[in-house]
């Protein structure tokens, strides 16, 4: 199994440098708001990101059915690995 060495100090600068910076405004209009309304913005970006790969993996396998791409959206969000 290949093991992922973990990123530098250089390489995480790197990253960070290429964000946007954070936008206080909209975490406090999320801070204000109650639990069950606050995982509302989180679920929906992870819901665009499943069906963006969704589309990639369907362009680039179309051979596969929709339960096939469906595991690989799966396999590639699920933090377990077996």
């Amino acid at each position: 199994m290949n093991e992922k060495k973990p990123l530098t100090e250089e390489e995480i600068a790197e990253i960070v440098r290429g964000l946007d910076p954070a936008d206080w405004v909209q975490f406090k209009l999320i801070a204000n708001l109650p639990p069950e309304r606050r995982i509302i913005p989180a679920m929906r970006a992870q819901a665009f990101a499943m069906g963006t790969l969704r589309c990639t993996l369907e362009k680039r396998y179309p051979n596969l059915t929709r339960s096939e791409v469906s595991m690989k959206v799966l396999e590639h969000f699920t933090t377990v690995r077996m």
